[in-house]
C-alpha cells in the first residue's frame, strides 16, 4: 500500500509566499494550514487552492501552532514547513521513496540551506542546520516556546537532500524575526528561574559573533558574514535584556 503524506504549515502574513509554497507541494496527498489570523492577503490568496485545509487559530505560541496542525492532519506521516521554505524535485523525490519503503525510523531530520537575498550561504554557522521535519504523527506533539521541537520516538534518521530556506528578507526583517525568537527564548529561560550573570550577559553576544563569523568562517561569506553574525549577536544581546526586564517586573 501506497503511504500518503500531510504537509502542514503555520502562517502569518505570508502573502509574499503563498503562491510560491503551494505549488511547490505537488507531491503531496494533503497540506492543511494553520495560519494565527494574518492581517494580509494570506487567507483571501490560500482560497484560491480548494484542495488547501485552512484553519484559523489566533496565535498562542509556536507549539501550540504546530500542535494543531498535527490535530488536522489525517494521514500517518506528516513532513512539516514553515512558508519560506521550498523543496527540490530530489528532495520530493526522496520523502516518497523513504515514506514508502517501511522505514525502521519514525522520523528524519532535514538540513537546511540558506538563502541571503537569493544567494547560497556557505558558512556562517548556517551550513551545519537540520531539522526533524518528517515523522509518522501518531503521538507526537511539540513542546517549547521557540524552536520548539516534536516529541518522536527513535529511531531517527537524516535524509540526503536539504531544503532551501529564503528566510531573509532584509536586514530590519531578519533582525525582527531573530530579536523576536530570542525574546521567547528569554521567556523560557526566565520560567525556570534562571538569572545570568554580568559577565555571561557581556560576552556572550561577544562570543556568538566571534564564533559565527570566525570559528564557523563566516568571514568566507564576505559582507553576508558580517551582516549575520551581528544580528545573531544582537538576537543574543535582546534576550539579555528581556531576561533582565522580566526580573525587574516581577
Amino acid at each position: 500500500m501506497t503511504e500518503k503524506l500531510s504537509v502542514v504549515i503555520i502562517t502569518y502574513n505570508e502573502e509574499k509566499n503563498i503562491d510560491v509554497l503551494i505549488g511547490n507541494l505537488d507531491f503531496a496527498d494533503e497540506v492543511v494550514v494553520v495560519d494565527s489570523v494574518s492581517t494580509d492577503a494570506t487567507i483571501n490568496l490560500l482560497k484560491k487552492y480548494p484542495q488547501v485545509k485552512v484553519y484559523q487559530h489566533k496565535f498562542e505560541d509556536f507549539s501550540t501552532q504546530r500542535n494543531y496542525s498535527l490535530d488536522y492532519a489525517t494521514h500517518d506521516w506528516v513532513l512539516v514547513l514553515d512558508a519560506d521554505e521550498r523543496l527540490s524535485d530530489q528532495l520530493k523525490k526522496e520523502i516518497t521513496q523513504v515514506i514508502n519503503s517501511n522505514p525502521k525510523e519514525n522520523g528524519f531530520y532535514i538540513k537546511r540551506q540558506f538563502y541571503f537575498k537569493g544567494e547560497l550561504v556557505r558558512f556562517s554557522g548556517l551550513t551545519i542546520d537540520k531539522n526533524l521535519r518528517l515523522f509518522r504523527k501518531n503521538g507526537v506533539r511539540y513542546k517549547g516556546l521557540v524552536h520548539e521541537k516534536p516529541t518522536v520516538a527513535k529511531p531517527i534518521g537524516t535524509l540526503k537532500h536539504a531544503l532551501s530556506h529564503y528566510s531573509y528578507e532584509s536586514f530590519e526583517h531578519y533582525l525582527g524575526k531573530v530579536v523576536y525568537y530570542n525574546r521567547l527564548k528569554a521567556i523560557e529561560k526566565y520560567e525556570k528561574g534562571y538569572k545570568p550573570s554580568f559577565l555571561k550577559k557581556i560576552f556572550h553576544p561577544i562570543y556568538t559573533f566571534f564564533s559565527r563569523y570566525i570559528i564557523r568562517m563566516g568571514i568566507l561569506d564576505g559582507k553576508k558574514g558580517v551582516v549575520l553574525s551581528y544580528i545573531y549577536a544582537k538576537g543574543i544581546s535582546e534576550r539579555y535584556k528581556e531576561l533582565d526586564n522580566l526580573n525587574k517586573r516581577h
